[in-house]
């Protein structure tokens, strides 16, 4: 499978004359991937070009080979085709239309999950090339400037026992993060390891740094009562994910009888996923993956949706910089926001560096790019290097 390209078009310096000419998705992978929730360890990285050579980019955190094949892969009926095949041709700026002609165009098995996943990186890199062609960046584009920067929060998974979870606090304190979330295994397995987890958590931020707790899914609504009374003692800024996700009733429960605030929205697509959530949920957070909710059009219809509520948005970003660059730009531009950014510190995951210019904190704070489009550019030689597909 390969770049999907169009025939057509000489290079016009007009914005209003863009056509897009061509649309990849590009599979990169580290040579070894370890078994563990860390989707930093390969990405799938969409780029779209057009006749005026401006180069869009963006990002999918899924199945990378099942995106792919939605973005590619050749036309099948009217209700199931590659999203490429879908814009082909067209204006990069009719963001609205274009999300919902693919949107319909694989309508048979996209409404939710992997196919809306495909269309999120697709938008975001539409997004960068409006962005590029009008010299302005995304977060204008969309009307922002609630904010010009953001408290980063270092996010990591637990060590794999306590006291290295405690240690892996101290050194993110003492890199300058004024918060931290740890998450996932060893959670779960018991109530002593999950309380000392937190506890040794604690202890090694100290009394005033916030602590975020991401229990992955491990709970039944009974236990993670239990455990959200259990872990109240060391204040965790919020309980994360603690259920599966489609268990809304069970967050229902949570939500009501949890001293904690519940965070959760990082496996839902497409808002009327996200309105579940809200709606029979009752979540206290909402978590937007600009690279698996629909991007940046559907992204800021999530967000008026959870203010209309009153529920605070935050991003969810587990991967590259170009998924930090979306979060910054989506963040600065909704009035509902935590003013928190989700910053992957996971040790040993190294891929991100290496594909694309860095994004920093620089005393726990991250400044939202002024640059035109996403503010972030493609390093050729590292995807070259860590390219499968």
């Amino acid at each position: 499978m390969c770049a999907v390209k169009s025939p057509v078009n000489q290079p016009d310096s007009a914005a209003s004359d863009l056509k897009i000419t061509g649309v990849e998705a590009i599979y990169l992978r580290l040579p070894d991937v370890k078994t563990q929730c860390d989707s930093g360890q390969d990405a799938l990285i969409v780029k779209v070009e057009t006749n005026a050579g401006i180069v869009g980019y963006g990002e999918v955190d899924s199945n990378p080979m099942a995106a792919k094949g939605c973005i590619e892969g050749p036309f099948s009926h009217t209700t199931a085709t590659g999203l490429a095949q879908v814009i082909l041709g067209e204006d990069p700026f009719r963001t609205e239309y274009l999300w919902h002609k693919m949107y319909r165009a694989n309508i048979y098995g996209g409404r939710r999950g992997v196919g809306v996943h495909a269309m999120s990186g697709i938008d975001l890199a539409l997004w960068d090339i409006k962005g590029k062609a009008l010299g302005m960046p995304v977060w204008k584009l969309l009307g922002g400037g609630f904010r010009h920067e953001l408290r980063a929060y270092a996010s990591s998974l637990f060590g794999e026992t306590p006291r290295e979870t405690g240690e892996r606090a101290r050194r993110f304190a003492d890199q300058g993060y004024t918060a931290v979330k740890f998450g996932w295994d060893p959670m779960g397995r018991d109530a002593e390891t999950d309380v000392a987890l937190v506890r040794e958590a604690r202890a090694g931020l100290g009394p005033d740094l916030d602590l975020m707790i991401d229990a992955g899914l491990v709970y039944d609504a009974k236990t993670a009562i239990q455990r959200a009374r259990a872990f109240e003692p060391y204040h965790p800024y919020w309980f994360e994910e603690p259920l599966l996700p489609d268990d809304y009733e069970g967050y229902a429960k949570l939500a009501a009888a949890s001293p904690l605030r519940i965070a959760a929205g990082e496996e839902e697509s497409e808002r009327k996923s996200f309105l579940q959530l809200m709606d029979v949920g009752k979540i206290d957070v909402v978590q937007v993956d600009l690279t698996r909710c629909g991007g940046f059009t559907e992204a800021i219809k999530i967000a008026a949706l959870a203010a209309d509520r009153g529920i605070p948005v935050v991003n969810h970003g587990f991967t590259t910089y170009l998924n930090v660059a979306a979060a910054l730009h989506f963040l600065a531009s909704i009035p509902n926001t935590l003013g928190l950014l989700e910053f992957v510190v996971e040790e040993g995951t190294t891929l991100r560096n290496s594909i694309t210019t860095t994004i920093s904190a620089e005393a726990g704070m991250v400044r939202v790019p002024d640059a035109p489009g996403l503010g972030i550019e493609p390093l050729n030689d590292g995807i070259a290097r860590f390219r499968v597909m």
